[in-house]
């Protein structure tokens, strides 16, 4: 038998930091089943135990077995049928209730025959090598609506957690994944519906291999089909797009089969993902993070464990960045890392800190379900010193503006000498000015760490900074991950992009062309013959450019916005190929001033009143510029979008304008102070539903 060194020896290290591909020979022709021999046989060289069952009452009966390892008991008949009855395979139970037993409640009740009561564990969070791993192959279901047999299922204390699907080199991936959708459809609730229970699903064909979560969206059709989902309604699976690669802390993607049984199933690895780097939302979907998340949060915990043997805290050798680019699911990461870091018995409290802007509805909803409560700083800055006075509250969200009135305010407070990490989501729009050095000033034992998609570095520093010579780095430490652009194209993780320059204007003729030492810039960007024509231009072309109506974009990443799309009519959208047929994108139009923006908004209503068949659906927000201070210097702290400071013309404005936008959706804002934050948010919602 061929032994093989570990790949990583760090228990804390979930991400291989550089994994270097095994040279081997391969056969010419390699089956099915021998690829499935050779995945197999790697994972029993790695701790995982092979059962030959085959039959529901073997896998049940091997359930019971290590549950009661796990929890050091032995069930009686009596006592191990009602607890799978009623807490395994209940079947009120549907794929998202079994999604949050695993989750956020896998700790079970047993009614025991002699009366007491014991909690019955069905994973060791805690420490995870208590829990075992087993594989099993060409398992059939039965009861389903017709006879499938399963490749490679690993089960974790019994339970079937991890589902592989293999196809032979040199057939499409994608043709494992849509064998999973049919078991979906077809088999995986059947029986006593343990199948419900897989949390991550594997897809390979040899030569590339990729993962996904069991997302756990159910919607309940008028219409039901008999025989293929219990009465709780039809599985909605997610797309294709959704799966991730695996990748070393480099970025580097682990593709082949081999490599990915030695790396992303490495016993410590796969239970860490299942444990501690899976996330469920409010919308009841489960996330499984890629492995640069992964391996950024570990970077940052481990950045706090030795600055707590090297007495760093306080310092910026105690802190770091994380650079990923935008779109790639920083405040995923951020929320994760918060959440592990706060469970770190030598840190007293963790503040999640962003900006005003960011801070939108959706983003509260999954702040709240991550830690009940603890965005409810941003509503005061009261709540917010009660807050950090309170030792039950280990994680508080709040915005930089609500920070920087607490320290003003607050200076003898006690919590400036517990150990705090303070973590900034989109740290280059925090980390110049007065608030920034005020909050680091204060606390003396602070591990500071920053998320950005767009650092400062030293060449564009001054540009940035309008002159500032600071860098991300001298505000925050040295950088500790980084997962760019180029690295999200290349996963397909993010669109890749193209600027477009679009000439609106035409010299005249006859005119010298004198030079000049300088022009006044916004009064030639606001001149009104430009502005017609860039909306012009927009109206004519936003079907074009954002794929509208139809639009093919000839690239095979874009399935998901296929789906995701609330088409007028389904039948337009067809796969073929590469080529997507689409709902397409809305849009954001940024400008530089008030003024401008309202010359914009202005335009956009003459010319679609004037064309009625271009017309768009529009909506006007104002926003301070990034950390725009007061005379006082702070912002108005219970209305941090305040319409307060604007000048009557701009305020009267915008009230046109939302009443414009109440025409169209039957709302009912205005620019007072609670209904425009509101609308505020009514807006962002909008956008992310594409109904703007």
């Amino acid at each position: 038998m061929v032994s093989y060194t570990l790949v990583s020896e760090n228990a804390e290290s979930t991400v291989v930091a550089e994994y270097v591909r095994e040279l081997r020979e391969t056969a010419a022709y390699q089956s099915e089943a021998d690829l499935e021999r050779e995945f197999i046989g790697i994972l029993s060289r790695q701790a995982y135990d092979y059962l030959p069952l085959k039959t529901e009452a073997e896998l049940i009966a091997n359930l019971r077995e290590r549950l009661e390892a796990l929890n050091g008991i032995r069930f009686t008949d009596k006592e191990w049928a009602h607890f799978f009855r009623t807490e395994l395979a209940n079947e009120n139970l549907g794929i998202t209730e079994k999604t949050r037993t695993i989750q956020e409640d896998s700790v079970k009740l047993l009614a025991r025959e002699d009366g007491s009561v014991k909690n019955i564990r069905l994973l060791d969070k805690e420490n995870i090598h208590n829990n075992t791993l087993q594989v099993i192959n060409q398992y059939v279901p039965e009861g389903g609506a017709r006879e499938n047999r399963y490749d490679v299922t690993i089960l974790v204390n019994g339970l079937p957690l991890v589902h592989v699907e293999l196809k032979r080199r040199g057939v499409d991936i994608k043709e494992a994944f849509n064998q999973i959708r049919r078991y979906e459809r077809e088999s995986f609730w059947s029986g006593s519906g343990l199948f419900d229970y897989v949390q991550i699903f594997v897809i390979s064909n040899g030569t590339l291999t990729k993962y996904y979560a069991n997302t756990t969206r159910e919607r309940h059709l008028k219409e039901s089909i008999a025989g293929t989902r219990p009465k709780n309604g039809k599985r909605t699976s997610d797309s294709f797009e959704f799966t991730s690669w695996w990748a070393d802390a480099k970025n580097r993607t682990i593709e082949d089969l081999s490599d990915f049984a030695r790396t992303f199933f490495a016993k410590h690895t796969l239970l860490n993902i299942l444990t501690k780097y899976c996330v469920f939302t409010a919308e009841n979907n489960l996330l499984v993070m890629r492995p640069y998340q992964i391996a950024a949060t570990e970077r940052i915990i481990g950045r706090i464990r030795v600055s707590s043997n090297y007495k760093t805290a306080g310092t910026l050798a105690g802190g770091g960045f994380i650079w990923h680019t935008t779109g790639s699911g920083k405040t995923l990461t951020s929320f994760k890392t918060a959440q592990l870091a706060s469970r770190m018995p030598e840190i007293d409290k963790v503040l999640f800190v962003v900006d005003r802007k960011d801070l939108d509805y959706q983003t509260m909803v999954e702040y709240d379900r991550f830690e009940k409560g603890a965005a409810n700083s941003n509503t005061s800055t009261a709540i917010l010193t009660r807050q950090l006075g309170d030792s039950d509250a280990r994680i508080i969200i709040t915005t930089i503006q609500k920070l920087a009135i607490f320290v003003k305010n607050n200076k003898k407070h006690p919590i400036f000498d517990k150990r705090i990490v303070i973590i900034f989501d989109e740290c280059h729009r925090s980390q110049f000015g007065d608030m920034h050095a005020t909050i680091t000033k204060h606390f003396k034992k602070y591990h500071l760490f920053g998320f950005t998609g767009t650092p400062i570095f030293a060449q564009n520093a001054g540009t940035a900074t309008g002159g500032s010579a600071a860098t991300t780095a001298q505000a925050f430490g040295e950088k500790l991950h980084a997962y760019t652009i180029v690295d999200a194209i290349n996963d397909g993780n993010v669109l890749p992009f193209r600027v477009d320059y679009v000439r609106t204007m035409r010299e005249r003729e006859n005119i010298a062309d004198k030079k000049v030492r300088d022009i006044d810039r916004e009064h030639a960007m606001n001149a009104p013959a430009r502005i017609t024509e860039v909306t012009k231009y927009v109206l004519e072309h936003f079907d074009q450019k954002t794929k509208r109506n139809g639009g093919s974009y000839e690239f095979s990443r874009l399935e998901n916005v296929a789906e995701a799309a609330q088409a007028r009519d389904r039948r337009k959208i067809k796969m073929r190929k590469n080529v997507q047929r689409l709902n397409g994108f809305n849009s954001i139009f940024a400008t530089a001033s008030v003024e401008s923006a309202k010359r914009y908004y202005a335009e956009f209503t003459r010319q679609m009143a004037e064309h009625p068949e271009k017309k768009l659906k529009i909506a006007l927000i104002y926003s301070f510029g990034v950390n725009e201070d007061e005379p006082n210097g702070l912002l108005d702290e219970e209305n941090p979008e305040s319409t307060e400071n604007l000048d009557k013309p701009s305020r009267d404005f915008l009230e046109s304008a939302i009443s414009d936008y109440n025409r169209q959706f039957g709302t009912n804002y205005d620019t007072s102070s609670e209904k425009f934050q509101n609308y505020y948010k009514d807006v962002s919602l909008r956008m992310k539903n594409r109904e703007l």
